[in-house]
């Protein structure tokens, strides 16, 4: 879990170290929700390195006419150019009031003397490293529900880990799924009964049979679950899965190597190549609009619609549409 040498997420300066995908997006949103606590009217800019050339942090923090609070967000800040890091730097030993600035970074030997900077001037730092022990993803669990205020096993954790593997994003979708859905003791029949055996592998039949743009195959196999009463929430966790997986394998480098992304991805190997197989001409937009229509789906199944089952077979068709116009 994210650790942090300070309290405050308005600190004048936060630098999230490591390669968790989703641990990073957390400390952003923390201090994102911090600011506009504090000011509703909060103004939040998000920079990469191609977009942060020498001149443009001086633009970003100057005061404002209104004096209105300002987030500025600088994702892989360890690929900046040397240039704009000499921008930062003396920004980082004096900071502007009522700004906050927020620098992303991987770690490592790249990109190192803007991090020691970073320390040395006394930022707020939070740790986001990959979590790549076992014990790790079942401490993040543990703390998920924990934070949900929610009672679970230690078999329930477990099976859970077991069920969807490495990917914490996934996890933490799990964790709030169950936390919503389930009353009393989490235990690892409810785990099981959502995440594991037959509901799973029927879910995930239906994900891959739309992710290849087999609309009418899906919907018979989504029906077949739906009629002997499959859990709703282990069919929209499966389309997720399967479409986050080819968003995952879409920013990947041509050319790497399968054991390479399966240890980046946190997935087995067998699994990157069918989802290399399956993501064949999918692009960016397509991948953002099958994920809309699955969480209108999970927000049906979770009780905003009267017809959650109308809403996954309408989420199977939109993601077999995008799939087939490939």
């Amino acid at each position: 879990m994210a650790k942090k040498t300070s309290d405050d997420p308005l600190a004048p300066v936060t630098i999230a170290v490591g390669q968790e995908g989703l641990l990073l997006d957390r400390a952003v949103a923390d201090v994102v929700t911090a600011a506009r606590a504090a000011d509703a009217d909060t103004d939040v800019r998000e920079l990469t390195p191609d977009t942060l050339a020498p001149g443009t942090l001086a633009e970003l923090v100057s005061p404002s006419l209104f004096a209105e609070r300002k987030v500025v967000v600088v994702r892989d800040a360890q690929d900046l150019s040397a240039d704009t890091v000499k921008d930062v730097k003396p920004y980082l030993a004096a900071p502007v009031e009522g700004i906050t600035l927020v620098l992303l970074h991987a770690g490592g030997a790249k990109g190192k003397a803007l991090l020691d900077a970073a320390r040395k001037s006394g930022s707020r730092e939070v740790a986001c490293p990959k979590m790549t022990k076992p014990a790790d993803r079942l401490a993040f669990v543990r703390a998920e529900f924990r934070t949900a205020g929610r009672s679970v096993t230690s078999e329930a954790c477990q099976t859970l880990v077991d069920a969807i593997g490495s990917d914490l994003r996934e996890l933490a979708c799990a964790c709030a799924q169950l936390a919503a859905d389930v009353d009393g003791t989490i235990d690892e029949a409810v785990v099981a009964r959502y995440y594991t055996g037959r509901a799973e592998a029927t879910g995930f039949e239906v994900a891959d049979l739309a992710v290849t743009g087999r609309a009418t195959e899906a919907l018979e196999r989504l029906r077949w679950a739906l009629a002997v009463g499959q859990p709703l929430p282990g069919i929209t966790f499966a389309l997720a899965s399967g479409v986050r997986a080819i968003g995952k394998l879409a920013t990947a480098p041509r050319g790497a190597r399968t054991g390479d992304l399966a240890r980046e991805f946190g997935m087995p190997p067998w699994k990157i190549d069918r989802v290399r197989q399956q993501m064949r001409g999918w692009t960016g937009d397509g991948v953002a609009v099958a994920l809309r229509a699955v969480a209108e789906a999970d927000a049906a199944v979770k009780g905003a619609s009267a017809d959650p089952a109308y809403a996954l077979e309408k989420a199977v068709v939109i993601i077999a549409r995008v799939a087939q116009s490939r």
